[in-house]
This record gives C-alpha cells, sequence and structure tokens, in this order.
C-alpha cells in the first residue's frame, strides 16, 4: 500500500471514529481499541443524543459519514432477519442528501468512457440533472436520430472513496469479531461482506444495463409493463443511457387521480408484475419504491432503475410458495420445515422454544381469511423468528421479502383494502401445481438416475471395505436399543419401499428408452399385437399411486 493511501485510511479511521463518538457510539471504538491506536482525540458527543434511540444514533452516524455508509444502510434495510426492527425503521428513512456536481464533471467523464465529447454524442443535452443521488445523478438528452433519452452519470471520485471505506470497514469487521462476543456471534463481518458485494454491484452501470435488458425482454409478454431501451452504443461501467419515459409516480395519488388513472387496476396490475417477476420468471426488481414505477396512459405501468435485483431459484420459489401454504394450513412442523430449508438453522438454535415461537405465529393467523392476512406482516414474523434464533436466511429471500413488503405499503396507499393475496393466489396455486406435474418429477428422475446409479454401484465396494474392517477388528460397536421388534419392522416397510421405488425408477428409464427408441427408429411398440408402451404407463402410474398412498397413509410425507 502506497504512504498516500495509507495517509487517507488514517484519515478516515478517525472520521469514523469520531463521527461514531458524536452520535453515542465512542464506546465501539475504545472495545476496538481505535482511541489508542489511531491517537484519536476524545470527540463530544452531540447534545441530547443519549435520548435517541440506537437506531436513530446509528442512522445519524452513517448520514455524517456519507454515500458508503448511507448506501450500506439502506442495503442493511433489506435484512431483517439480521437486524433487529426497531434499527430497520431507521435505516429505512436513510437519505441521499448530497449536492449535484457540476455538469462540467459530468462531460468529462462522458467524454472519458465513451471517447467523444457530449455534443458529439447528443443532439441535446440538459445542462441541469433531473435528479441527484449519493452514487450518480440523471440528465435528460436527445440521441441524433431523435430518441429523447436518460443519462446517468457515477459521481467523480465515488467509486475510490467507497473502496476505501469498504476495505476500512472490513478491516474493523475482522478486529470486532477477534474483540468482541457480539461481533463473533452474529459473525458481523460475512454480513459486511455480503453488504459489501452488492455495494459494489451497484457501482457497475454494465450490470445495472444488463438487467434492465432482461427485463425489457420480459416485459415483451407484459402488455401492460413499458422497460426502457437500454442504449449500449452510450453506456459503459460509469455512464447508463436508456430511454427516457415520463409518468406519474405511484405516490403521487392527487396527480393520478388528476389524470383519470384507474387506481384500483394499478394497484392490481403492479402486484401481478412483482409476483410475476419472483414467483415465475424467478428475477425481480429489489426496489420497486414507487419513485422507481411510473403510471403511464391506460393504466400500464413503467419500471426504473435495475440496479438492485433479486434471483429466485427454482428451489427458493418453492420454499417460499411451501412456507405461504404451511402457514394457510396451520401447520408448524410446515413452518418450521419451510423456514429450514430457507435457512441454515444453528446446531444451538433451541428447538423447543423455537417450536413455541412459531406456534404463536401460526396462532397468530389462526381461522383468519386469508384475503384479511397481511402478506407483508406474514414476512416481518417470519424474520423476526429467524432474527431471534439466528438463522441465516439467504439474500435472494430476504430481498424478496423487502420488496414484498414495499408492494403492500404502494398498493394500500393506492387502494386502501385492496388484498394482494387476491392477486397472490394464482401464482400459488401455479407453483403447487408445477411441483406435482407428473412431466417435471420424472424428468428429475431422469436427470437423477446417473447419481442413484453410482450410489447403487458404489454400494458393493462400501461393503467389502467396511467387512474387512471387521474382520480385522477395528470396528467395534456396542448398540442398545429399546423395543427391537417395532424397530425392525420399520427398517423392512423402509427397506421395502425403497426396493419398490428403485424398481419403479427402473421401469421409468426402460420406459423412457422405448420411447426415445421407437421414436429414432419409427418402429413399432407392440409385440404379439401387445401394446408394451401403454401397458408399461398403467403398471407405473398404479405403482407410483400406491407408493404416494403409502407414504401419506404412513404420515410421513
Amino acid at each position: 500500500m502506497s504512504a498516500g493511501k495509507r495517509l487517507r485510511q488514517l484519515r478516515r479511521y478517525r472520521t469514523i471514529a469520531a463521527a461514531l463518538a458524536r452520535n453515542g457510539f465512542g464506546y465501539v471504538s475504545d472495545e476496538l481499541g481505535l482511541v489508542d491506536k489511531l491517537a484519536i482525540f476524545r470527540v463530544a458527543e452531540r447534545k441530547d443524543i443519549k435520548a435517541k434511540s440506537i437506531g436513530a444514533r446509528l442512522r445519524l452516524a452513517l448520514e455524517e459519514l456519507g454515500p458508503t455508509f448511507v448506501k450500506l444502510g439502506q442495503l442493511a434495510s433489506t435484512r431483517p432477519d439480521l437486524i433487529p426492527v426497531s434499527i430497520l425503521k431507521e435505516l429505512e428513512q436513510l437519505q441521499d442528501q448530497v449536492p449535484p456536481f457540476a455538469f462540467a464533471e459530468a462531460a468529462r467523464i462522458i467524454e472519458r468512457e465513451l471517447g467523444a465529447p457530449v455534443g458529439a454524442l447528443f443532439a441535446e443535452f440538459d445542462e441541469t440533472p433531473i435528479a441527484a443521488a449519493s452514487i450518480g445523478q440523471v440528465y435528460r438528452a436527445v440521441l441524433a436520430d431523435g430518441t429523447q433519452v436518460a443519462v446517468k452519470v457515477q459521481r467523480p471520485g465515488i467509486a475510490a472513496q467507497m473502496e476505501t471505506d469498504l476495505e476500512i470497514l472490513a478491516d474493523l469487521t475482522r478486529l470486532a469479531e477477534h474483540r468482541l462476543d457480539w461481533a463473533r456471534q452474529y459473525r458481523l463481518r460475512d454480513m459486511v461482506e455480503e453488504l459489501a458485494r452488492a455495494l459494489r454491484t451497484e457501482l457497475d452501470y454494465g450490470a445495472e444495463a444488463r438487467n434492465g435488458e432482461r427485463f425489457a425482454r420480459m416485459s415483451e409478454r407484459w402488455a401492460h409493463v413499458e422497460v426502457p431501451n437500454i442504449h449500449w452504443d452510450f453506456c459503459s461501467k460509469r455512464v447508463l443511457t436508456m430511454d427516457y419515459i415520463e409518468g406519474i409516480k405511484l405516490s403521487d395519488r392527487a396527480q393520478l387521480d388528476a389524470a383519470g388513472m384507474p387506481r384500483r387496476l394499478l394497484a392490481e396490475r403492479y402486484a401481478e408484475t412483482i409476483f410475476e417477476q419472483a414467483l415465475v420468471e424467478g428475477f425481480f426488481h429489489g426496489d420497486p419504491h414507487p419513485g422507481n414505477v411510473l403510471a403511464l396512459p391506460g393504466g400500464r405501468l413503467a419500471l426504473l432503475d435495475f440496479g438492485m435485483v433479486g434471483r429466485l431459484t427454482p428451489t427458493a420459489k418453492r420454499n417460499f410458495a411451501a412456507f405461504v401454504i404451511a402457514l394457510k394450513n396451520q401447520s408448524t412442523k410446515g413452518v418450521v420445515r419451510a423456514i429450514g430449508n430457507m435457512g441454515v438453522i444453528p446446531e444451538s438454535a433451541d428447538e423447543e422454544r423455537l417450536y413455541a415461537d412459531i406456534d404463536e405465529m401460526r396462532e397468530k393467523y389462526y381461522k383468519v381469511p386469508f384475503n384479511q392476512i397481511s402478506m407483508g406482516e406474514a414476512v416481518q414474523d417470519l424474520f423476526a423468528v429467524a432474527f431471534r434464533h439466528q438463522i441465516r436466511v439467504p439474500t435472494e429471500l430476504t430481498l424478496l421479502g423487502k420488496s414484498l413488503l414495499t408492494m403492500e405499503g404502494v398498493v394500500s396507499a393506492l387502494e386502501p383494502g385492496f388484498s394482494i393475496f387476491d392477486v397472490a393466489e394464482p401464482f400459488g396455486k401455479k407453483l403447487l401445481r408445477e411441483q406435482l406435474n407428473p412431466a417435471r418429477i420424472a424428468k428429475a428422475w431422469i436427470e437423477e438416475a446417473p447419481e442413484f446409479v453410482e450410489l447403487i454401484r458404489d454400494v458393493p465396494a462400501g461393503l467389502r471395505q467396511w467387512s474387512s474392517l471387521v474382520h480385522k477388528g477395528r470396528v467395534r460397536a456396542e448398540v442398545e436399543i429399546g423395543n427391537l421388534d417395532a424397530m425392525t419392522r420399520k427398517l423392512n416397510r423402509i427397506s421395502n419401499r425403497l426396493s419398490f421405488s428403485i424398481v419403479l425408477l427402473a421401469l421409468s428409464i426402460i420406459m423412457a428408452g422405448l420411447i426415445i427408441g421407437a421414436a429414432l427408429g419409427h418402429a413399432e411398440t407392440t409385440i404379439w399385437r401387445f401394446p408394451i408402451i401403454e401397458t408399461g404407463f398403467v403398471i407405473a402410474a398404479l405403482m407410483f399411486g400406491w407408493l404416494i398412498y403409502a407414504i401419506i397413509r404412513s404420515g410421513r410425507f
């Protein structure tokens, strides 16, 4: 590290320590040993700072420290599984209160990034920004072909400043985990690293452009959604150019009413769009607040700003659907299983307390009509339980929860009394049908068949190795089992069902092979006028039905 960079980091360390002290967190610097290590002078606290909550003090400290910490706080507000609700509510109020930078700076960045002066690239360019934030600001311009565009330019020096701050935070969290028990308990370093990755992604306008292009392709299938086209010839890591779309923010009810916009239709389409993105496409807008969604004539919607997006794997979609279904069915075990599948339940978790908390959450929604349940509140309850028991939920699901909370707030403001469950129910049913689709199940079996064959092939070698160890006297075991007869009967049933499943899988593979072979060779699939494939399908269906019936009857589905 150069002497200049080390000096900048030292100054920034002192700035951070001073901001913490002014906002009532001086003890953190003391516990980390920063006061003595960095020769920091004692800084007086703000007046009346002790009267403020911890969340309010944290928000003030982050705002004082500038863009990096404000953005990290905003990203942290999407992690209710890691941060208490009282602090989350304060983090949600963080504001990007930064003055716009001069147009001359923006022009230099555009020329350096795109290789030509602003006048040569654009037919018109408004020098006054239409929006300014901590990372960049947006200008209105016109291309040579007359297309109106919005040009987002990254704030000068912001990437280097944020990188310095992130390096310092990485050092501080390592030091905190070494010195403080609570930092180790909550894996503070992992949390900060995760937020830092998200922030570095936001700094790359190329990634945002790719996200926007994917949303644009998806919107081609939605008649009521418009997404601005990306103009790649005018994009780079620090400059982003897309179509300019003019509309009314969903939060501006007065303008919506004045323009005759159907608020209920807008609410319904807005909710449908978010559910379609998340539960069908598995790729959704991570920050769908009213400023990023505009109402257009005819009740259409426009989506803007794709710096924060979420991705859901098929497994994550199934887990979320399982949670909602278990909650509806009043199944404590189902909810616990869904939470366990969503995240990692630590070994130290108090299982009895966890079940009690889930029971309490379930009782809250007992016999309440589904259309009267707030999905946002249910998601908050889920993450409150996760936080209480230190269950780490994947970022993709917490971001979905945040998007659903935002969506419910916007919908309630647009049309009070509108239930998003009316919109969500068809998507839940569709996911359930997909899970039970025989073709999908057969495809999964066929895909997993090679691994299963490998497992069976390895069994004899494993048994020989185990037998050899036994003969050499290297394996000794003393087992005491109560009620051995009952245990034996259970093992027999398990082995019988496993054998039955293997036979069914083998039959399915043979049938698939016959179908493919017949199709490729254009051969008949009858012997002595006996329909082999049709008969095989009937046998497989009966065996499959019996297996499912036996599992359900056993109560171990």
